[in-house]
């Protein structure tokens, strides 16, 4: 078992900067002297992307960063209802292919994320595995499977053959992760960087991750109002600043 911590967080971190080292943070050049970025990203950036937003004010005075988090597949839509977005970040390359024809430019993978099995403070169920999510004892909750956080956990159980009936299914990653920490669910499929901002749950690694590692795209949208900010705050993501900030949150690399 694994609790939360630097050790959780070091078996899912790998060389994150790695090609990442030439970048430099966007400067301001180009943005109009106020101008107000509106960030749609997923429920697992929430943390980070705060982070992110702050650094990134900080060096672009007269840019604001507002932030909207929910789950990349709710966003997507909201997107396509032409939500006034300047930037999405999705947990998944299938929902901001959903989001394609309102992209200016070409989406970039800026990092990858992994599940793992959340549980109680003390394991009382002596939960090891995922195959133990199909006990009738235990109370799963997942992802709906149209969010990122449930395709993922779908493929990892169809690999490892086995079947679960969760007790409901959530509309993101953090609604998963409440419903353990309350103790209305025994276990959950989380990301790894859930885990390591919660409280009262403890982690436990799922082996071959690999194969369902969920990749993160970003791109500028047609349907804000400041693409050139937009643009550079895509930009300071992608830098070796931004990449800092990705890997200290326990992301792994982008490639």
């Amino acid at each position: 078992m694994l609790r939360v911590g630097p050790a959780l967080l070091a078996l899912t971190t790998l060389a994150a900067l790695t090609g990442c080292a030439a970048a430099t943070p966007a400067t301001a050049s180009g943005i109009t002297k106020q101008a107000t970025v509106d960030v749609y990203a997923a429920a697992s950036l929430t943390d980070v992307f705060t982070q992110l937003g702050t650094e990134f004010e900080a060096g672009h005075p007269g840019v604001k960063v507002t932030l909207t988090f929910a789950g990349s597949s709710e966003l997507a839509a909201q997107i396509n209802e032409l939500a006034p977005a300047d930037v999405f970040a999705s947990a998944n390359e299938a929902q901001m292919e959903v989001a394609r024809e309102h992209i200016l430019g070409g989406p970039q993978v800026f990092t990858q994320n992994a599940l793992a099995i959340a549980i109680a403070n003390g394991n009382p169920l002596g939960i090891r595995s995922l195959a133990d999510l199909a006990r009738k004892d235990v109370v799963t909750v997942l992802c709906a499977e149209q969010v990122p956080c449930g395709s993922a956990a779908a493929a990892l159980f169809a690999a490892a053959r086995v079947r679960v009936s969760p007790a409901s299914e959530e509309a993101n990653v953090t609604d998963v992760l409440g419903k353990v920490a309350s103790g209305e669910a025994d276990a959950g499929l989380v990301y790894v960087t859930d885990l390591a901002r919660a409280h009262g749950v403890e982690g436990i690694a799922i082996p071959n991750t690999e194969a369902a590692a969920n990749r993160y795209p970003i791109a500028v949208m047609d349907t804000g109002d400041a693409p050139d900010a937009a643009a550079s705050f895509v930009a300071f993501v992608e830098s070796a600043q931004g990449q800092a900030v990705l890997t200290a949150a326990g992301f792994q690399g982008a490639s």
